[in-house]
Order: structure tokens, then sequence, then C-alpha cells
């Protein structure tokens, strides 16, 4: 997944919207209605509809002001119900840094963990799979992604065969740009995946065409990264007002409008934005509750964005 090189700004965003205190906390979600989830195809498995990617986020050294809201955005993350966590070695010192946080707090158990192998050659690839594993997953890990379609044709089999094995649950494959979106499809149609992670939100919505009908098709889970197009989508907004008519799929927020979007297509299973403000992470996961909007208020929603 690619996120922007700067972190958007969402503070002045969300203030123009219903604003924070209308929105319900953590703790109350936790007593009241569970995350809505949706079933992987290729297994049944429920998947809690709201993700977490660490492109950038998660890449940062050692030092406790770097780790401690990290320490924060997985507490608040597991605590709304959320599960989906995903990183890649493309991404610096990030599956690491997952790995020894979910040790410290004892939750190396708790999320699904989906990482990628990005490198050529299949002994580099197996060497790469096998660092994943033992830094992210301890072991473990249950999604492995080809990064970009990088040497697909040479990992996909040992991905195949990791996965007879056990040594891990699901394969996919991945690419953000338009421009592969051809390769996608015909790996979506015949390699036989369990699922594919592409670019979709309401300000690009080029895989609607036909890689969401195609994954929904062929039974292949959809994660969706670039949620808020590089935060194009929060600058578009900004100053901007929350429509009343938002309220009819229990929205609060730009964020939880721009999530709700995604999940309103019945191909989505998981939208993954990276965020390392727990702040942001709260209020990206209340996204995952409450009604969603149906085609007519899709429609709408890209009106209002395209007036």
């Amino acid at each position: 997944m690619r996120a922007p090189h700067r972190p958007p700004s969402r503070r002045e965003v969300l203030v123009a919207g219903i604003g924070a205190a209308l929105a319900p906390s953590l703790s109350a979600l936790a007593q009241g209605p569970r995350m809505l989830t949706r079933p992987i195809p290729s297994s049944g498995e429920a998947l809690p509809v709201i993700g977490m990617g660490t492109w950038q986020t998660f890449d940062v050294g050692g030092a406790a002001n770097e780790r401690a809201p990290l320490a924060q955005v997985l507490q608040k993350f597991f605590a709304s119900g959320a599960r989906l966590i995903d990183s890649s070695p493309m991404y610096g010192r990030s599956e690491a840094v997952v790995g020894e946080l979910l040790k410290q707090s004892g939750q190396e158990k708790t999320p699904f963990l989906a990482t990628k192998v990005w490198t050529r050659g299949k002994a580099e690839g197996a060497a790469q799979i096998q660092a994943s594993l033992q830094k992210m997953g301890h072991g473990r890990m249950d999604l492995m992604q080809v990064h970009n379609l990088l040497d697909v044709d040479v990992h996909l089999p040992v991905l195949r065969e990791l996965k007879a094995a056990k040594k891990l649950r699901y394969v996919g494959v991945t690419h953000y740009l338009r421009s592969a979106f051809d390769d996608l499809e015909k790996h979506i149609k015949g390699s036989k995946l369990d699922f594919v992670q592409l670019p979709y939100s309401l300000a690009m919505r080029d895989a609607e065409a036909r890689l969401l009908p195609a994954a929904k098709e062929h039974g292949v889970a959809v994660l969706v990264m670039e949620p808020f197009d590089k935060g194009n989508l929060f600058r578009k907004m900004k100053g901007k007002p929350l429509p009343d008519w938002a309220a009819e799929f229990d929205c609060t927020s730009w964020a939880q409008f721009f999530l709700k979007f995604i999940l309103g297509h019945p191909a989505v299973n998981c939208p993954i934005p990276a965020t390392s403000d727990p702040a942001h992470l709260e209020d990206n996961v209340k996204a995952g509750f409450g009604r969603l909007p149906d085609e007519k208020l899709r429609a709408r929603m890209v009106k209002l964005l395209e007036s």
C-alpha cells in the first residue's frame, strides 16, 4: 500500500463536521453493537470491516515518544473489535515495530496479520517471507500477499505451498497503480486468490468498473488501500460541514463518510487506513459501526464530492 509523504491534516475537517462530542466513545461501542464483519469468501471466516495499514506510520525507532502513540493506536484498534493489520518489508521497520508492540502488550494472537513478499527470485522471496513471519508474526501469519505483483509468477506457487503446509492461512496480491488493473483482473479471475488489495475511494472509483465485480464473482476478498486518496479527500472537504443526510448511515465525521462509502460496495471486505494518531484511529474505526449507505446514498456522496 502507498500513503502520502505528508500526513493529511484532519483536525480542521473534524471540527467542520458534526463533532467528536456527538460521536460515541469506543468504550460505549464496546458495550453496544459489535463492529460489522464480512465473510472472507474462500473460507467464510468473519473479518471486521475496518483494518489498519502501517506504511510510514509504524516506521519508527525505539524511543518511547515514538512508540507510545502507536501502542495507544493498537489498544484503541483492538478495543473497537478491529483486527486486520497490514504491512510489508517495503515499509522500513513497520513489520518489526508491529511485532514488538504486540509482544509487549501480550496481544500477539489478537490481530489478523497481513504482510507481503516484495523482492525478486524464489530463494530471496522465501528468505524475506521467513523474516516477516518472525518480525511481525512471531512465527505466524494470516495473509501473505505479492506486493505490487513483483515476480508474482515465482512467488504465488511458494505462497500456495506455505498455505498447504499451514504456515499461513490466506494468499493474495496487491497493486497501487491503475495501469496495473488489467494484470490484477487477470489474477483475480485465474489465480485462485483469497485476497486482492487495491486502491479505491470516493475520489478514485476506477476499481468499480471491473475489479470489484470480478472479485465478487470469483470469491476474492478485497482490501482497500488509499481510502482517503492520499489525503486529497480531506483537503477537498476542508471547512465544509458534513451534510445532514450523513446521519442516515450513522456518520459523524468526514473520515467515516469516506470509509462508509467504500464499505457501501458489497465486494469490499476491509479498507485499511494508516495512522499514528490515536484520535484519528478512534474516528476511523467508528465507520465500522451502524448503517452503511445504499446505492442511492452512495450516488449522492459522489455528487457531493463533484459539486
